[in-house]
């Protein structure tokens, strides 16, 4: 180890380079820098005890789970998440067929097999079907405010509330029908706040939400886990690269700090840890959650962020979106049944709701996808999103399972259903190092925010070397809350430094 670290400080042994956070998007710096011959000092520091980040599959009901990320989301050529899934074999036959990368879902999700509502009947799925054409047609249409001069109103919810208020006028059924229509539609609120990982769609912002790109392919999963994915990216980089439970406490930048083990060499960061370490460094690549870095934004960074980066910071929104896995010993749905929609009659996108968190806080589940069956055990993956989402976490396995079993008992107007054996759930938002699960480009914010974010530091001028740089899925403007934007961050901050040291080098893998 010795000789290891002095020759890395021998003249010419190229630049220190420090990357905070082993996400996918700290592993994908790490591994793109550590292919280049300049990079032979490279640390990788990890918070927790496991690389991966908001991907985390983990062995459960006699299979595996994904706590974190579930989907690869456009599963196509220009994806790179898809193709270093293929390249490492990760992925089946049909994942990987032409007809499955040629599927244009423009993001939307598929329908429900089945829909209950809170009486305990199932509505139609003509309804239903019509419904989703209805606001999916509202969703589509907010593209069209990317750039206009101006905006009817400021959130996509406030867009979609109007138009439904519209549109109420012509239908012509009877009250009863109507009230299901609006909490259908409430139904896919809920959804949509899943998707864009926020507490309402009133706070995601109209103008910038035409500005996400979906890629074209029928969305998949990983048959052995996502996290076998980071875990070969961790596999392909140097030994002695990881280091794991070392949370950074401050980044100390525009500085000029010393080593003992080097004399006469200066270094522009110094990250300082929790635990006292200190790392000097010529490059310091930050991956942390947009989450965490709200949270720390006083402490984190030593002199503070300038104010225009560290106001977009605090802009851009970052929201919770759960789920709760939970295990049946015998299925309840029908063996084709793919994804269960909950209905809760009372409700409506137009009308606040008034119950407190604790007495309604399931009513934002949005209902359950079936997982492929498992050995001994069926299991239903419910998503919840935003403040319930977050109460949820502070409550019992007991309280989650119980109230849950009420759910499904009252919805499928069995009272002798079974209780699931067992519950499974994420808690995204306690999580101290994540402190959420994706970014969303909130009201007040803008994809110019997003830049701003991803912009290194210092920020005088092209002669400056870059000392801060930034890097994670809230740094991508058209890709933020996913893994291949995360990765393709990670890919062009590395590309950012390979860049100063040999400024002619032509970058491999897909581009910015």
């Amino acid at each position: 180890m010795e000789s290891r670290s002095r020759k890395a400080e021998a003249p010419g042994s190229g630049p220190r380079v420090l990357v905070v956070g082993g996400g996918i998007a700290g592993l994908g710096a790490a591994q793109r820098l550590s292919r280049h011959p300049a990079f032979s000092h490279l640390r990788v520091l990890e918070a927790t005890a496991r690389a991966g980040g908001r991907i985390r599959s983990e062995s459960s009901f006699g299979g595996v789970v994904e706590v974190g990320a579930h989907w690869i989301h456009g599963p196509s050529q220009g994806n790179p998440v898809f193709q270093l899934a293929a390249e490492f074999g990760l992925l089946g036959k049909k994942e990987l067929s032409e007809e499955n990368q040629l599927i244009e879902t423009g993001g939307h999700v598929g329908l429900p097999s089945v829909t209950y509502t809170s009486s305990g009947g199932s509505v139609s799925p003509e309804l239903v079907a019509e419904m989703a054409g209805l606001f999916y047609g509202l969703i589509d249409q907010t593209r069209d405010f990317l750039h206009a001069t101006e905006n009817p109103v400021p959130s996509v919810g406030e867009f979609l509330k109007k138009r439904i208020h519209q549109r109420m006028a012509c239908w012509t059924e009877d009250e009863k029908t109507k009230k299901l229509k609006l909490a259908i539609l409430n139904s896919l609120f809920n959804l949509e706040c899943c998707v864009s990982g926020t507490h309402s769609m009133d706070l995601v912002a109209l103008a910038p939400f035409g500005e996400y790109t979906v890629l074209p392919g029928l969305d998949c999963t990983f048959a052995g886990g996502y996290q076998g994915l980071t875990s070969r990216m961790m596999a392909s980089l140097p030994e002695d690269v990881m280091v794991f439970n070392k949370p950074v406490k401050t980044v100390h930048w525009n500085g000029s700090f010393q080593e003992a083990s080097a004399p006469g060499e200066t270094f522009p960061v110094l990250v300082e840890c929790e635990d006292g370490d200190c790392f000097p460094a010529h490059h310091v690549v930050v991956t942390v959650p947009l989450g965490f870095l709200k949270e720390h934004l006083d402490s984190f960074f030593e002199p503070p962020l300038p104010s225009e980066k560290a106001e977009a910071t605090r802009k851009i929104g970052f929201g919770t979106n759960n789920k709760i896995f939970l295990e049946f010993e015998e299925p309840f749905w029908q063996p084709d049944c793919q994804y269960i929609q909950l209905v809760w009659e009372d409700t409506s996108p137009l009308e606040d709701a008034t119950l407190k968190l604790q007495d309604a806080w399931f009513k934002k589940l949005i209902g359950f996808l079936v997982l492929p069956a498992f050995k001994s055990a069926h299991v239903l993956c419910g998503f919840i999103a935003g403040l319930e989402s977050e109460f949820m976490e502070t409550l019992s396995d007991e309280d989650v399972l119980l109230s849950l079993t009420q759910v499904l008992r009252r919805v499928t107007g069995n009272p002798q259903l079974p209780a699931p054996r067992s519950v499974l759930r994420s808690r995204w938002h306690s999580a101290p190092y994540t402190r959420g699960s994706y970014s969303y480009v909130a009201v007040g914010s803008s994809g110019d925010d997003i830049d701003l974010l991803a912009q290194p530091l210092p920020a005088d001028g092209k002669e400056a070397q870059p000392q801060v740089l930034f890097a994670g899925e809230a740094t991508h403007r058209t890709f933020y809350s996913t893994t291949h934007g995360a990765l393709l961050s990670g890919w062009r901050e590395a590309d950012r430094l390979i860049a100063l040291q040999d400024p002619h080098a032509q970058q491999p893998g897909p581009r910015l």
